[in-house]
């Protein structure tokens, strides 16, 4: 039992430090790590987010290897990132919701590439719509790529980087995956379970000893790459849609300084606080309730129960 509660109040304190650690990188810049070398892996390589970190990526001499699902879009990606100075390009058509495929794929990219010292889980979709009008084989398919796909190239490419006490993994997480978002019901709970996957995981490594394999987990609002067209913003000062360059200039920057959340704009930082600061509150408030109702309920059933003995 003390056991349990010393591992409790461990992890509490890790989490308040990770925020802590999160809060001070807004206002003191961290000394950035050297990367050149590394082999990098980025799913949904493609088009959007994944082709601009490749382009990020490759200008710091990394090695790189791009997995998607569009033939056609990760030729494009390779060919950009050898312009931007990648050492070496390799090229793979990969579905990461198989996970008997991400398991082949990952064996030919050891082979061919080496083990992979940078994981960028980025590959995800969305179905627009609500959840009753969402068909099951969609939802299914969303939680497979969102979430379930992290497990695979985890369970594929970490055994490596704990051997070596090095590594990242990076989550392409969202600002939904910290906030329920109306009519994304789906997309929220993979997005939700791909944070929470990614900090457990973080927090294990940490509890082993393995300090040398960072985390890095990101939660940006909407950004403007097509998947979220027709998407609008009632606050543009407050919560902008995001321009994909600044999200992965921000993501590398991340990844530089093994910083643990990244949220983007600045204000998901406040949001998401307020969310937890009230969410406490009404918890408190929800428990003290519960515990009286509880305890009234208990004492009438010992009332009956005295009187039919």
């Amino acid at each position: 039992m003390m056991n349990f509660f010393l591992e409790t109040i461990q992890v509490l304190l890790l989490s308040i430090w990770y925020n802590v650690e999160s809060f001070i990188h807004l206002f003191v810049p961290f000394k950035k790590k050297n990367i050149s070398g590394e082999v990098v892996l980025i799913t949904g390589a493609g088009s959007g987010i994944g082709r601009l970190m490749a382009q990020e990526f490759a200008a710091l001499d990394t090695v790189l290897v791009l997995w998607d699902i569009n033939q056609d879009g990760i030729k494009e990606t390779a060919r950009l990132a050898k312009q931007s100075g990648a050492k070496k390009v390799y090229s793979y058509l990969c579905d990461c919701s198989d996970r008997n495929e991400v398991y082949r794929m990952a064996d030919q990219v050891k082979r061919e590439a080496g083990d992979v010292s940078i994981l960028v889980n980025n590959a995800g979709i969305v179905t627009g719509k609500k959840f009753m009008d969402a068909p099951d084989s969609l939802i299914e398919k969303t939680v497979e790529v969102n979430s379930m796909a992290h497990f695979w190239t985890y369970k594929a490419f970490l055994p490596a980087m704990i051997a070596n006490n090095h590594g990242h993994l990076v989550s392409i997480a969202s600002s939904a995956g910290l906030i329920g978002v109306n009519g994304l019901a789906d997309y929220c709970a993979s997005k939700f379970a791909a944070v929470g996957f990614a900090e457990s995981v973080g927090l294990e490594l940490l509890a082993t000893g393995k300090d040398g394999v960072k985390t890095t987990i990101v939660c940006p609002y909407f950004i403007n790459t097509g998947m979220f067209d027709g998407c609008q913003t009632k606050w543009p000062t407050l919560l902008p849609i995001l321009d994909p360059q600044y999200v992965a200039k921000k993501i590398i920057n991340a990844v530089l300084t093994d910083q643990v959340y990244l949220l983007l704009p600045r204000s998901m930082y406040f949001i998401a606080a307020l969310k937890n600061i009230l969410h406490w509150k009404l918890s408190t408030l929800l428990d003290s309730y519960l515990g009286l109702s509880i305890e009234a309920d208990y004492r009438v059933k010992l009332s009956l129960h005295s009187k039919l003995h």
